[in-house]
C-alpha cells in the first residue's frame, strides 16, 4: 500500500492531539476532514494540509481514494458512523468510549467484522510511555508479584486549554440523554483510568462505586474499588476542586498512578497535567529508590503514538490497540461502575451480559463466599490446628534451598549475624546455622549460631519445614508461639525480603 489516506470526522479539541501523529509521517496523511461547521473544516484543511474537506461524513465515506477514517465526534454518534464507516470498507480508529451500551458495541463489532478491516478504538493511556514503562517494569518482576493498582484522578476549575463551550454542552447532554446518567468523570475521562488498569493488570471481575453529583452535573466525589480476575485489587478517587488552578497543557486535570507488589512499588508521577514535580517515574524495593527521569511524560505523546499503532495495524506490522472486543471489555467495566453507583452494590462485570442479572449475581456470590475445599478442617484451615511434623524431615533440604534464595541485591548495605536454631522434631535431629551477613556477600556455617547474633531464631523443625513449603504463614507461626525471635526483630524484615520467604 502507498500513502495511507485518511479522513478525520470530528475537529474539535481533542483533534489538536490527533494531528501530530500524522505530521511529517510517511506511512500516512490527512487526506480529507469533517465536520458540521464548515468554517472550521476549512480551517483544518489548510493548516493540515488536507486534499478534501466535507461537511457530511457519509459524502467523505464515499471518496474511493479514501482508505481510513478516525472518528472524533461525541459518544452517541459512535455507532451510526462506525457502521457506515464498515460499510463502506474504510479501516475504523474511534476516539473512546466506544459507545455507551453493550447493545450498540456488539451491533458495530458485527459490522466491523463482516468487512475484515481494522477496527480499533484509540485511548492514549495504552500508549503514554510512563505507563509503557510501569508495564515492562511488571512484567520484569522487579516489584514482585503486583497486589493493588491506585489512580488518583484531580480535576481543577481552571487551567490548562481553552475547550469551547459547544464541547461541555454535549458531553452535559449526553450524560443525561435516555436516563443514561453517564458520568463526565467516572465515564467519560474514567475510560483512560480503567483502560490503564486493564492494560497493567488485566481484566477485572467485579466492582463497587460511590459517586456523589456536584450541582447535578460533576460526578465528584467518587471512589470506585475492584477486583481483577488475577486476585489483585484496584481503587481510584476521583475529586473535583471547582477553585483550583491545575498546571496542564491540555484538560484541567492530572492523574498519578501506583502499583504495588510484593517486593516494591511504581509511582507514575503525571498523566494530563504537572501537578507533581520529580521523574515522571520511580520504583521503590529494598534496593531503594530508581527513578526514570527521561521518559517522555507529555500527554500528547500517547496519542502520537496510538496514531502510529492505527497505520502499522493497516499495514499488517502490529496488533491493534484497542482492538474492538478489548474495548469492549472496558466499556463493560465503565457501565458496570455506574450501575454500582446506581444500585449502591458490588456488581459483578457477568451480570453486564447476562439474561438474567440478579441470578448471575446469585451464582457468582455463592461461589465466592464458599470456602474451598482443602481437605482440611476449619482450625486448620485458619492456621490454629495442625500436625507440622510430619514436614519436619524435609528441614534439612529446604533449608539448603531457602539458603540459595539468598538476593544479593536486596541485602545490599545490610549488616547482620543471624542464628537460627531448628529444634528435633518428627525424626529431624536438631540443627543449628550461623548466617552472616554483610553488604550482599553471605557466609554459611552450620553447627553452630553466632556468639552475639543480630537475631536469634528458634523454631521446631515440622514447622520451619511448613514455612518453607508455604504450609503455614511466618506471622502466624510467631502469634502461635511456634516460631520465636531473640534480639532485633526489625531484622526479621530484612531477612523476609533477603531470602524471599
Amino acid at each position: 500500500m502507498s500513502t495511507i489516506n485518511v479522513g478525520i470526522i470530528g475537529l474539535g479539541r481533542i483533534a489538536d492531539v490527533h494531528y501530530p501523529g500524522y505530521r511529517n509521517n510517511k506511512k500516512a496523511r490527512i487526506y480529507a476532514v469533517c465536520d458540521i461547521n464548515e468554517e472550521l473544516a476549512l480551517e483544518r484543511k489548510k493548516s493540515w494540509k488536507a486534499v478534501k474537506h466535507y461537511t457530511d461524513y457519509r459524502e467523505m465515506l464515499r471518496d474511493p481514494s479514501l482508505d481510513a477514517v478516525e472518528i472524533l465526534s461525541p459518544h452517541t454518534l459512535h455507532e451510526p458512523m462506525v457502521l457506515d464507516a464498515a460499510a463502506a470498507g474504510k479501516h475504523i480508529a474511534l476516539q473512546k468510549p466506544m459507545t455507551i451500551s453493550l447493545e450498540n458495541a456488539d451491533r458495530m463489532l458485527r459490522a466491523a467484522d463482516t468487512g475484515k478491516k481494522i477496527f480499533r478504538v484509540t485511548d492514549n493511556y495504552a500508549f503514554y510511555p510512563p505507563i509503557v514503562l510501569a508495564k515492562k517494569i511488571i512484567e520484569s518482576g522487579d516489584i514482585g508479584d503486583p497486589v493493588n493498582l491506585r489512580i488518583k484522578l484531580m480535576a481543577g476549575g481552571s487551567g490548562g486549554w481553552h475547550i469551547p463551550p459547544e464541547s461541555w454542552q454535549w458531553r452535559l447532554r449526553e450524560s443525561r440523554e435516555k436516563g443514561n446518567s453517564l458520568g463526565l468523570e467516572t465515564f467519560d475521562h474514567g475510560h483512560h483510568l480503567w483502560t490503564t488498569a486493564w492494560y497493567l493488570m488485566g481484566e477485572a471481575e467485579r466492582v463497587s462505586a460511590w459517586i456523589e453529583f456536584m450541582d447535578g452535573i460533576i460526578d465528584a466525589p467518587a471512589v470506585v474499588t475492584w477486583r481483577f480476575k488475577k486476585g489483585y485489587f484496584g481503587s481510584t478517587e476521583f475529586v473535583h476542586l471547582p477553585g483550583l488552578q491545575i498546571p496542564s497543557k491540555y484538560y484541567a486535570n492530572d492523574e498519578w498512578i501506583e502499583v504495588s507488589g510484593t517486593k516494591g512499588m511504581i509511582l507514575v508521577r503525571r498523566c494530563t497535567g504537572l501537578i507533581l514535580d520529580g521523574p515522571p517515574v520511580s520504583v521503590f524495593t529494598s534496593r531503594g529508590w530508581k527513578h526514570y527521569p527521561g521518559v517522555k511524560s507529555d500527554w500528547g505523546e500517547g496519542f502520537r503514538l496510538a496514531t502510529g499503532n492505527f497505520i502499522n495495524a493497516i499495514l499488517g506490522t502490529e496488533k491493534p490497540l484497542l482492538a474492538g472486543t478489548e474495548a469492549r471489555e472496558i466499556l463493560k467495566f465503565s457501565l458496570a461502575v455506574q450501575r454500582s453507583a446506581r444500585l449502591r452494590r458490588e456488581v459483578y462485570l457477568d451480570e453486564m451480559d447476562a439474561v438474567l442479572p440478579s441470578l448471575t449475581r446469585f451464582r457468582k456470590r455463592r461461589r465466592d463466599m464458599k470456602p474451598e475445599d482443602t481437605g482440611q478442617s476449619l482450625l486448620e484451615r485458619l492456621g490454629l490446628s495442625a500436625d507440622l511434623s510430619r514436614y519436619a524431615p524435609q528441614a534439612r533440604s529446604l533449608t539448603e534451598e531457602f539458603i540459595g534464595k539468598f538476593n544479593k541485591a536486596a541485602a545490599a548495605g545490610w549488616k547482620a549475624s543471624i542464628g537460627l536454631r531448628i529444634t528435633a522434631e518428627g525424626g529431624a535431629a536438631d540443627t543449628s546455622y550461623s548466617l552472616l551477613i554483610n553488604g550482599g556477600e553471605l557466609t554459611v556455617k552450620e553447627g553452630e549460631t553466632p556468639v552475639s547474633p543480630s537475631l536469634l531464631i528458634h523454631v521446631p523443625a515440622g514447622t520451619w519445614a511448613a514455612i518453607l513449603l508455604g504450609k503455614r504463614k511466618i506471622e502466624m507461626a510467631y502469634l502461635q508461639g511456634k516460631l520465636k525471635i531473640e534480639g532485633k526483630a526489625e531484622e526479621a524484615l530484612k531477612l523476609r525480603s533477603a531470602f524471599g520467604i
